[in-house]
This record gives structure tokens, sequence and C-alpha cells, in this order.
């Protein structure tokens, strides 16, 4: 038996083993998650979230690692959600971010999760929203979230952070391939790492004459800044926390930050939702009903959206 109360008022008090069932919780849907979802729901909205993601190779653990570094040096509590493909074959994850994290491991200010996506597009894992709610909840000031490396149709993580960081790198593909990848629409803060290397200040040309052509911004708009950094050394890290921060001042200054975590638990209350409605409806496979609006559909006696209406208003009496 898990005492739900007692791992919330744990992981209140710090104690990552109690943070770390939690998101298992989530991870694993349990019988207990609403109940634990509801006893965290009065501790959340305090979190400042950042979404990391680009394609792999970037330097996205390594940023992560260098944020990490630069927010505990601000006296910050930082949470890391870190997620990594998983196998097709086996289901499991190499979890590779936390060999780059190993500096933070003993810190009790730094709680690090890896996460497997399990087969979720869209560089996320399907229960990160309801993860980043119980680091949220357990006193994180800051939550880093790293994506898996991203493709160019995986850019899920803009409507689950505040705050959206693309990275790119020398070598890594032009401005159109940026453009493809729909990231030039996402980003909030554009950083070039790997700086040290040829072409740094080429791509990041590029990058601000690609930002350029979008659309038309008024004065007051928000003009993604790009920042260049050598995270391996830490190089350019304290000056993109400075972008960072100025992003979360502009979002509160102009009340978008409030619209975006609107907009977020609009999407994870509309997810949970359509996912309660795809379990009813498979527990109607066997069902007369759904047996008997299929044989209609067949025998021309009824179109399948009107099949659609019929059984998703039986669902909704139930």
């Amino acid at each position: 038996m898990i005492d739900v109360a007692t791992l919330v008022e744990q992981a209140r008090a710090g104690r990552p083993r109690a943070v770390a069932r939690l998101i298992t919780l989530v991870e694993n849907a349990a019988p207990q998650l609403r109940e634990a979802m509801a006893a965290l729901a009065p501790y959340t909205g305090q979190a400042y979230t950042v979404g990391l993601t680009g394609s792999p190779g970037v330097g996205k653990s390594t940023s992560t690692s260098a944020l990490v570094s630069a927010y505990r040096r601000l006296g910050k509590r930082v949470g890391v959600l870190a997620v990594d493909p998983s196998s097709p074959f086996s289901g499991g994850a190499l979890l590779g971010d936390r060999v780059r994290m190993q500096d933070h491991a003993t810190d009790p200010e730094v709680f690090i999760r890896s996460m497997a996506t399990r087969g979720h597009l869209g560089g996320l894992s399907w229960t990160a929203p309801q993860a980043l709610r119980v680091l949220d909840a357990a006193g994180c000031d800051v939550i880093l979230v790293e994506t898996v490396g991203v493709g160019q149709s995986e850019v899920e993580i803009a409507a689950q952070a505040d705050t959206t960081v693309v990275l790119l790198a020398p070598g890594m593909g032009d401005g159109i391939q940026a453009a493809k990848a729909g990231i030039l629409e996402i980003g909030d803060v554009f950083v070039v790492n790997k700086a040290d290397r040829d072409g740094a200040d080429a791509t990041a040309r590029e990058l601000n004459h690609m930002l350029g052509l979008g659309e038309a911004r008024g004065a007051g708009d928000w003009r993604p800044p790009i920042v260049k950094t050598v995270a391996a050394r830490g190089e350019g890290v304290d000056e993109l926390v400075e972008a960072l921060e100025k992003h979360r001042a502009w979002l509160e200054e102009h009340g978008e930050l409030a619209a975006r975590r609107r907009r977020r638990a609009s999407d994870e209350i509309e997810a949970i939702a359509l996912a309660e409605l795809r379990t009813r409806i498979g527990d109607l496979r066997g069902d007369r009903h759904l047996a008997g609006l299929a044989e209609r559909v067949v025998a021309g006696e009824l179109d399948p959206y009107g099949a659609a209406d019929e059984l998703v208003a039986g669902l909704t009496r139930a």
C-alpha cells in the first residue's frame, strides 16, 4: 500500500526518494495517481520551466548541466527532467543524460529524473506534464526539461515550457534545415553551442537572418536573442541565464506567462479526457452496442459519423 499523503509531505520537505516515487506513480499510471495529483495541486504554479531542444549532438545534456550549475550559484533549487528515447525492441532507455550530469548527483538541491519516451513522439514522454507538476510541488524554483534529439516535427516542448531554448551547433545543418524543423517558430532563446568551432559566427549570422525573415514584430514584441556558448567549459552560460531571465520578465510584464500556463493546463486536461475516452471505448470492444453499430455501418444503414455520435452519446450518459 502507498500512503500518498505521506509521500506528498516528504516530497514537499525535499526528500528525493518521495519525489522519485511520485513520478513513478505518474509513469505507471498507478491507481493512486489521481489522489496524488489532487494532493499536489495546491503547491503547484511556482516553478519556472525551461525547455531545451535541438538536434542530437548539439550539446543539450552538457548545456543542461551547465545551466544547473549557473542556477545553483544563484541559490535556486533545480529540477531536471531528461527525456530519453526508448528502444523499440526492449522498451528501455540508455539514460545517457545522467552520465553528463554526475557533477550534481550529490547535490541535495538538485533533482534529476530520466524518463523514457515509451514510443511517444514529439520529443517528450506522454507523462511529462504530470511529472513537471510533481517537481513544481516539490519546491523546485527552476525546472529544466531536456527533450530527446528532435527531428523535423518533434517540437512539443514549446507547449510544456515557459521558455523554450533551441540549441544549434556549427556543422549541424544550415538555416533551411532549421526552418524545416519548425524550431524557428518555437524558440524563445537560441543558443549556438560549441562556439569555439569554426563556423560558429556564420551559424549565428545565418540564424539571425532566418529569424529576420519571419513575421513582423511590433515595438514591444519579444525578439529571440542568439547566445553563443561553449557549455563544456561553462562559457556563455551566464549570458544564457540572463537571456532566460529577460524573457521571463517580458512574459510576466505582458501577461503571456499566465496565458501560456493556461494553454498548458487546457492541453493537459484535454489529453487526460481523451485518454479516458479511449479507455472506455476499449472496454466496449466486446460490447453488443458497438458491434451493432459496426453492423449497421457495414450494411449501409448508418454512416460512420452518425455511429460515432451515438457511441459518444452513450459514453457521456455512462
